[in-house]
Parts: C-alpha cells; structure tokens; sequence
C-alpha cells in the first residue's frame, strides 16, 4: 500500500513549539501518510505570510492535496492571510480560546511567547537548577548530594537513566539524580550503600533483555557486555533487587522518555514545577 503524500506547516508569531506538539499530537492518530513537515516559527509580519501563503499553494499544488495548517498566531491580519491560501487551518487559539474568554469574562492578552517565554524568572531559575542539578548528579556522581534530588533513578548500565533524568529536569523542573548498578554490585543482592539513605526516593528502569542486547552491541558491539546472556542474567538480578527491597521500577521497553518521565511522576507523587 502506497502512503499517502501530504505537508503540514506548523504556524506561529512565538517560537511554534506549542503549535508543533499538538498538531503532531493528533497527527499520531493517523496511519498511512507520509507527512512534509514545514515550521514556521515568527510569522510576525505580513510580507511573511505571503511567503508563507506562496509555500502552502506550492505544496497543495505538488502534493495533489491541500496542506494542513496549525496556527498558534495572534495576530488576525497575518492569520487571514493564510486562510486565503489553500489550505486547511486548524488555529488553537481560535477553536478554545472564545469560550476561555466568556467564561472568564475577560479578553485574552494577545502576547506571543507567553507559554515558553523567560519573562517568569521564577521559573527559568528552576529549569535551570534542576538541569545544573541533573548533570553534576549523573552517573553515580557526587552521591552524598542525592537527600537534595526530587527522586533518584536506578538500574543496569543502558537503561535509559541519563536521558530520562534530562528530560525531567528540562521539561518539569525535576531535580533527578541516577545510579547504575554495576556488576560488581550482583554479587551481593544488596543495595549500594551510598543508596540506603534515599530509598524513599528511588525509582527503578528495567527493559527487555532483547531491547538492552540490542542497544548495547550498538554501543560494544559482539562484547561479553552486550551479549544477550549477559544482558538476561543482569535485568534478571535488578528486578529482584526491586521486588526484595519494594523500590517501584518501570519496563521502558517499548514506551518512549515522553511517557516513561509522565508515569514516574504519576507514580511517584511529584509535581510539575515549570511549564513549557
């Protein structure tokens, strides 16, 4: 079956981070087409939307299909000018921000950025010493600073610590520290000693050993490291490490960091601390 060929132009006046993850959020529901992607972050003048304009009746000429628009733009002047193109739009502000306003009974400010911006200093010092706090604490380093972490990350080496750690800090304002268990640590089933003071904040990653064998031949490839023994003789010692000492652990095998970092702060009781 031939998939079907079709652009989508994610449109903003502000960076369109907030146009491109809904739009490609309800994109995901739909199988069977090839998506072009275009962005088009400060789209703040006119002129700029007649180029835009220009792009989107190329595409729907080429494509055979009228393109996709999704629009986080302010401005209704620049705006009309992309509905005149042909093109499907689909504005956020337009479909939810209405009934917001009668509700509220106020109207809305009309200030680009507002959702990504770095004007509440409050909370870019957050993300940032929650990513300054992610990086000096990664790997097993400085552990005698983990009583400070928002929760502590455990499991065997490739099992996607680091990056969730990132992503927690990055995107939540999360202060995430990791440990790997080693080897050496298998011998005895016991705990690291430099984690018994944090059990409370422990968190395990597990995956299959499939899944690791894979990621670590990519890594040392045809070593006893990645061999698939090796890799099910490991994941088998950490998750009965969990399950002796009640740490709470997750199989990222097929989830992607997006839900893994979602379900460990469902999970753990941790709050959001910055937005966007």
């Amino acid at each position: 079956m031939t998939e079907q060929k079709r652009t989508v132009f994610y449109l903003s006046d502000g960076t369109g981070i907030t146009a491109e993850t809904l739009g490609h959020s309800l994109l995901t529901q739909f199988d069977g087409i090839a998506w072009q992607t275009v962005n088009v972050p400060f789209l703040d003048d006119i002129e700029k939307a007649e180029i835009v304009s220009a792009q989107i009746n190329h595409a729907a000429e080429h494509d055979g299909h009228r393109p996709l628009v999704f629009s986080t733009l302010l401005k209704p002047e620049i705006l009309q000018v992309i509905k005149q193109a042909n093109c499907r739009v689909y504005d956020f502000f337009e479909t939810f921000i209405r009934s917001i306003e009668a509700e509220l009974s106020q109207p809305f400010a009309r200030i680009a950025g507002r959702s990504h911006g770095v004007q509440h200093h409050l909370a870019y010092s957050k993300r940032i010493a929650a990513i300054n706090y992610v990086l000096a604490h990664d790997d097993g380093i400085n552990p005698k600073n983990f009583a400070e972490a928002d929760i502590v990350l455990i499991g065997i080496s490739r099992s996607g610590k680091t990056p969730t750690c990132l992503y927690l800090g990055l995107q939540y304002g999360i202060a995430a520290a990791n440990y790997p268990l080693t080897e050496e640590d298998m011998s005895a089933l016991q705990l690291p000693k430099v984690l018994e003071n944090v059990r409370s904040k422990l968190f395990g990653l597990t995956l299959s050993a499939a899944q690791l064998h894979f990621i670590r031949q990519e890594r040392r490839p045809n070593s006893q490291y990645a061999s698939l023994a090796q890799c099910q003789q490991e994941i088998q010692w950490q998750e009965s490490l969990f399950h002796i000492f009640n740490i709470p652990y997750l199989d990222t095998t097929h989830i992607s960091i997006e839900e893994i970092s979602a379900t460990i702060l469902n999970r753990c009781g941790l709050k959001r601390q910055l937005y966007g």
